[in-house]
């Protein structure tokens, strides 16, 4: 039994020393979503409040945090709630320059991984936020916006999203239309990655027919393990990896686990009224389920799956491509529920675990970790 305990503990220092020295970047966290809807900071203890904040960023390993810019599609002037999240950064980062800069260039980011600073960044997730117009989105790139979710599940003008593609009673056009392409067009230009996690099938095959770039999927995870519609088919997954990109795994239970999805309504029906009341309020619906979810700890975390089974996407992924397309977009505080190991921001070195144990070499992991967004980054620009 001792020599047991000793194997363990060495192991997990092991896992801990690869973890730490590797550069971590993670692609999507709606922590900055979660403060102003919960009236909190990022550089305050939110333990047991959020999933992250700027002390266990540091603790979990984070090095490169791409925040994410999110509103859903009823919000008035997305445009103006976008600006005021990133000012909302900006704050903190003014009140913390030690800790956290926001980066623009690849000197800044250079800079601030030296200095052991976190490198901040901005990920708009959805185009209704520019609201169809080409000058917007450039001030967003000169903010810190590194990339943009072309759609979130409700679709802008000139692109149609995964959710308004499978409804039969969707009347907008479906894929890019051509003021979407000059969208892509743009961002390639400019070097903001474009991003398809949340699009539909036809607007991901006219991205990958219009961009110069390698592209990203920010937050997504295979359809063939879990058949959702927000997940990426076999054919997608490959045409990625040929164009150069990155697929980034999603903690969300949803996305990871199909049984997930009829306990997690049950959860929600049993708990509609308290919902009801939040929404009533003037909270988004996303966060009226998580804070729900948070306020019924032990029975959320009885109907989450297991880390073993988002393990089986990445394994999926690595199949079909190879392990240099493979990263991490947790979605971190945009969602109620992540595999049991993977609560909050401070358990990423868990997952480096499950990679050593999957026998994966220190350079393997140090790439899908962070190396091969920073690739694609730099492919960008």
């Amino acid at each position: 039994m001792k020599h047991l305990l000793f194997l363990l503990l060495s192991f997990s220092t092991f896992a801990q020393d690869i973890h730490f020295k590797s550069i971590l970047v993670d692609t999507h966290n709606d922590c900055l979503t979660a403060c102003i809807e919960k009236n909190v900071s990022l550089d305050q203890d939110l333990t047991g409040i959020n999933h992250s904040d700027l002390a266990r960023f540091k603790k979990g390993g984070v090095d490169y945090q791409l925040f994410s810019v999110w509103c859903d599609g009823e919000k008035a002037n997305p445009y103006v709630w976008a600006m005021r999240e990133m000012d909302s950064l900006y704050a903190v980062a003014a009140r913390n320059s030690d800790k956290l800069v926001i980066a623009k260039t690849w000197k800044d980011i250079q800079r601030a991984l030296k200095e052991q600073k976190l490198v901040a960044q901005f990920g708009v997730e959805g185009g209704h936020m520019i609201e169809n117009d080409l000058q917007k989105l450039e001030t967003f790139y000169n903010r810190g916006v590194q990339y943009m979710t072309l759609t979130w599940n409700n679709s802008p003008s000139w692109a149609s999203s995964h959710a308004d593609e499978k409804n039969p009673s969707f009347k907008g056009h479906k894929g890019l239309n051509d003021f979407g392409k000059k969208v892509v067009k743009k961002m390639n230009q400019m070097g903001m990655l474009v991003d398809v996690s949340h699009v539909g099938e036809a607007t991901f095959w006219d991205v990958i027919n219009t961009t110069t770039k390698p592209i990203i999927a920010s937050h997504s995870n295979a359809y063939s393990v879990c058949p959702v519609s927000r997940n990426l088919k076999d054919e997608q997954i490959i045409a990625i990896g040929k164009n150069g990109g990155v697929i980034h795994l999603n903690f969300y239970s949803a996305f990871v686990d199909i049984d997930f999805w009829q306990k997690d309504e049950a959860f929600r029906k049993k708990h509609s009224s308290e919902i009801d009341s939040l929404v009533g309020a003037g909270m988004q619906m996303e966060y009226a389920f998580n804070l729900i979810g948070d306020k019924y700890a032990a029975e959320s975390d009885a109907i989450k799956p297991d880390l073993e089974q988002l393990m089986k996407h990445f394994d999926h992924i690595v199949k079909l491509i190879g392990v240099d397309h493979v990263g991490l977009g947790s979605d971190f505080d945009g969602i109620n529920s992540a595999p049991k190991q993977l609560k909050t921001v401070l358990d990423y070195p868990v997952f480096t675990q499950a990679l050593i144990a999957r026998g994966y070499s220190n350079k393997d992991i140090s790439k899908v970790l962070g190396g091969n967004f920073l690739r694609v980054y730099q492919a960008n620009h």
